[in-house]
């Protein structure tokens, strides 16, 4: 048989090799059309995005928008004056991680960490069980570290769902997301679900001074690591979930009834809801209905549901089982496994694109989904899939950030981004570089950096801030200039 590079395949990154097969090739490429989106389609999506976001800001059309904009009550970044100790907890997933952080002259900064699971009964059972768990995981740490219960450490809170705050430490719940579905939490402070949990700990001697989002932790986190960066203006999440957070003007945060004395605020946009109104619906696929509807919150964060990598890998095995039903791939031979809703991880989509020749990594990834002895046309339609599923989730996140740089018109911008899907899919920061240029302002400059630990760090460093802030020292808004 006569193997020849493909050429779509090696256009898009002259890393792997493909193999030409017109029948099959061609009708694989136009089952896949839908995934893919044009420039004219992601104008619409901005406007509508942007049209969005501004009703979340006014206080007349934020209760019908979409996309709520909740404020933060976050106004400061770190300044490199915070000293002390500080203990973050981060809650977002499946799992959720305890950190402690320290903080000295000269930049001094120590930070440890443990990683705590959240069992799937406590996910989807009572919210007492579940901050009751988040406790009884606190002490297990504050002990293991020998950590001084005489004096209340402060702890900055990421909850990374839908938060609406009214002050730094007060926050509703809105609504559940990314599996979870905790009764008794929704509509209710959280801060003060988990102040009530620490109190029924006996001994477990805690300040919580901050509750946040992961977006807004990142955010913090950068600006930290970039040594008090003024221009970190933007916080992004591209992990399980997917959010985003942005530094506004107060005087276009209506809702805002904090500090007026201070220029700006964070804004912590909640975009994963966009489209949840039906603007999403020209460019939705036959999936992404399916994993709508098969959700747990069905109508709810479609925009983050076509995105984020709680889905992404489900979008590519609903994809594959089509189009094997067609017979237009494995000869519509399908392994139980790959019938199984959920069995396509998204790191498998990472791991497919990352194959530089021979298919290793994809045979290897069919193999373990009961794909036995798949033609290498199988291998490169699979991995075709991959990267229309991926690479849209990307300029669906580019059209989102280029929203909010096209806003606040910032002509020099770092944006910090957190999360599993940024960090390990081979591609995703070049996709989305390359498409955030085309649907920006021309004179807009961004750069866009990883965090490291951002949801964990920045909730001590909120923390750290509010602590300094109670101190007679004179601070920088959060968007000095």
């Amino acid at each position: 048989m006569c193997i020849v590079l493909h050429p779509i395949l090696r256009a898009l990154y002259g890393l792997f090799t493909g193999v030409t097969s017109s029948a099959v090739r061609v009708t694989i490429k136009e089952d896949c059309k839908s995934l893919l989106l044009s420039n004219e389609q992601l104008t619409t999506l901005m406007k509508d995005m942007d049209d969005a976001i501004r009703n979340g800001l006014r206080k007349d059309t934020n209760p019908s928008s979409i996309v709520k904009c909740y404020v933060t009550y976050v106004q400061d970044l770190p300044n490199g004056t915070e000293r002390g100790k500080f203990l973050a907890l981060d809650l977002g997933g499946t799992n959720f991680r305890v950190l402690l952080i320290e903080l000295g002259e000269n930049n001094y900064f120590h930070m440890e960490s443990e990683i705590f699971k959240v069992p799937a009964h406590i996910q989807t059972g009572k919210g007492t069980e579940l901050f009751d768990h988040i406790a009884k995981c606190l002490a297990e740490f504050v002990k293991k570290h020998n950590l001084d219960s005489k004096n209340a450490l402060p702890l900055g809170f990421t909850f990374s769902f839908p938060l609406r705050q009214v002050g730094l430490t007060k926050g509703y719940l809105n609504s559940w997301t990314k599996g979870f579905n905790c009764s008794g939490v929704v509509d209710e402070d959280v801060v003060k679900l988990l102040k009530d949990a620490i109190k029924r700990r006996k001994g477990l001697n805690l300040r919580l001074t901050a509750v946040l989002n992961d977006a807004t932790g990142t955010l913090m986190s950068c600006a930290h690591k970039t040594r008090y960066s003024k221009n970190c203006f933007v916080g992004l999440i591209i992990g399980t979930g997917c959010n985003a957070c942005y530094v506004e003007k107060i005087e276009n945060a209506e809702l805002f009834d904090g500090d007026q004395s201070k220029p700006h605020v964070i804004v912590n946009t909640e975009w994963g809801a966009f489209g949840d109104d039906g603007k999403l619906d020209a460019i939705r696929t036959k999936y992404d209905r399916e994993i709508d509807e098969d959700s747990l919150n069905p109508g709810q964060q479609r925009f983050e549901k076509m995105i984020s990598g709680m889905y992404m890998g489900e979008i590519v095995r609903l994809a594959i089982v089509d189009l094997a039903n067609q017979k237009k791939l494995f000869e519509g031979r399908l392994s139980e496994q790959m019938k199984t809703k959920g069995a396509f991880g998204t790191s498998y989509v990472s791991d497919i694109e990352s194959d530089k020749a021979n298919y290793r990594e994809t045979l290897k990834v069919l193999n373990e989904m009961g794909i036995n002895d798949p033609s290498l046309v199988d291998c490169a339609n699979v991995r075709y899939i991959c990267e229309c599923v991926s690479r849209r989730s990307a300029h669906l996140v580019s059209a989102g950030l280029a929203v909010l740089l096209n806003k606040m018109d910032e002509k020099s911008v770092t944006i910090g981004v957190d999360g599993s899907v940024y960090r390990f899919h081979p591609y995703f920061h070049k996709l989305m570089v390359e498409k955030t240029k085309q649907l920006t302002k021309s004179d807009i400059k961004f750069d866009l950096m990883l965090s490291e630990d951002g949801s964990g760090r920045g909730a001590a460093l909120v923390a750290a801030v509010a602590v300094r802030d109670e101190l007679p020292l004179k601070t920088n808004g959060v968007a000095a200039k």
